[in-house]
């Protein structure tokens, strides 16, 4: 008898201690706001997407409005605002617990 095992490798990208990403002032603007409380709704998505970029994160597109973001091995699906560019509250909650399970801290 002849057994079939998969493999499966996944590989996670964690920074080490003397690993940085830069970030600019609007990027660190950012993070500071979706840390911020009481949750803020006026966060422009192309913002948000930029800040996962500059952590060395990836944005992709998915099937209508939603966007696949990964960092840091951790994998997140959201709807882009339309038609307004801001980020409502669930949402930036939303992201917000993505970066702290990715282990981003402002």
């Amino acid at each position: 008898m002849i057994a079939q095992y998969a493999i499966i490798l996944v590989v996670l990208r964690v920074p080490k201690g003397g690993e940085s990403f830069v970030m600019n002032k609007a990027q660190q603007a950012t993070l500071n706001a979706l840390f911020a409380r009481p949750t803020r709704a006026n966060i422009r998505w192309s913002a948000i997407e930029s800040l996962i970029r500059a952590l060395g994160g990836e944005v992709s597109e998915r099937a209508g409005s939603r966007v696949a973001a990964r960092l840091n091995g951790v994998t997140a699906v959201f709807h882009r605002p339309h038609p307004r560019p801001e980020t409502k509250k669930g949402a930036v909650d939303a992201v917000r617990q993505f970066l702290i399970n990715a282990g981003v801290k402002p």
